[in-house]
């Protein structure tokens, strides 16, 4: 039986895989978040790997605080970067597949159309810089990998904008969103099933990949279609990013262009609306 390493098990795409795993009897599932397997310790990270010995590895860890990134650099750089090329470098010596999860945060958000896996990149925060080395880094010491880049992540898990907007929409009369970055959110269990897809598939094809769901909006009309479907009564008003401003700047267009995924694989991806509906319908429960 083929055994599935998932890094980073506790965040939300780990966490979605969790649930996806009943379905994947076939696999022998192996969870591990920092505590079974300490990425920041590169000297023995190798070891680890080796002593479970996985067929497959779907690398979700990351260090995704972009704010905070930008003061912690080396810690950003250890889970993003170097952890990544030690990976890379096991699996491609053990005949380990390896998934690694990227971000639209490689792209410096000046591109005015749905940007394709070809686009070139140009990261604007350390998050962006540190993730860019860790694809590099994947397909130097294993090219036969293949990275997801993904955008604008939430689920029923975890902390996101999804779950902050709901709350805060309940606790008050007003609130200001970002209305200049657009993008496409990223129903995080979509996205593990469209890692299952790919993971079970005839062909394995290397290589980068864009997935988040179909839409092209901003963050303020993010915001708006949770008001709609979370039936919040809350007045929502839409600002340019300079009135919010943070440690770390955004990208202001990351729209990526799903074409290759759903051809290679023939991976479906839902509208966006339609993934929040569930994500919501979960979540009021």
């Amino acid at each position: 039986m083929n055994k599935i390493l998932i890094t980073g098990a506790k965040g939300q795409l780990g966490s979605e895989l969790s649930a996806l795993s009943a379905n994947y009897p076939q696999f022998e599932w192996v969870f591990t978040d920092w505590q079974e397997l300490n990425l920041t310790d590169l000297e023995s990270l190798e070891a680890s790997l080796s002593t479970i010995n996985p067929q497959f590895i779907i690398n979700c860890a990351a260090h995704t605080a972009v704010d905070k990134a930008q003061t912690e650099v080396e810690l950003s750089d250890i889970l993003n970067h170097q952890s990544v090329a030690v990976m890379a470098q096991w699996s491609h010596a053990n005949a380990c597949r390896l998934i690694h999860i990227s971000t639209d945060y490689v792209f410096d958000g000046t591109a005015a159309s749905a940007l394709t896996e070809a686009a070139p990149t140009n990261p604007i925060n350390v998050y962006g810089l540190t993730k860019l080395a860790g694809e590099k880094a994947c397909l130097m010491y294993n090219p036969d990998a293949i990275i997801i880049r993904t955008s604008w992540v939430y689920s029923s898990f975890g902390n996101n904008f999804v779950k902050t907007m709901s709350r805060l929409m309940q606790e008050r009369d007003m609130l200001n969103v970002v209305n200049d970055q657009i993008g496409s959110p990223t129903y995080a269990a979509d996205l593990a099933q469209a890692i299952m897809t790919i993971l079970t598939h005839d062909t394995w094809q290397a290589g980068i990949y864009n997935y988040s769901n179909e839409g092209e909006i901003s963050w303020y009309e993010f915001a708006l279609a949770i008001q709609e479907l979370g039936n919040f009564n809350c007045d929502i008003k839409g600002i340019p990013a300079e009135n919010y401003p943070t440690p770390a700047k955004r990208p202001q267009y990351s729209l990526l262009d799903k074409t290759k995924i759903k051809n290679t694989f023939g991976v479906v991806v839902p509208d966006y609306k339609e993934s929040l509906a569930r994500c919501l319908s979960l979540l009021n429960r």
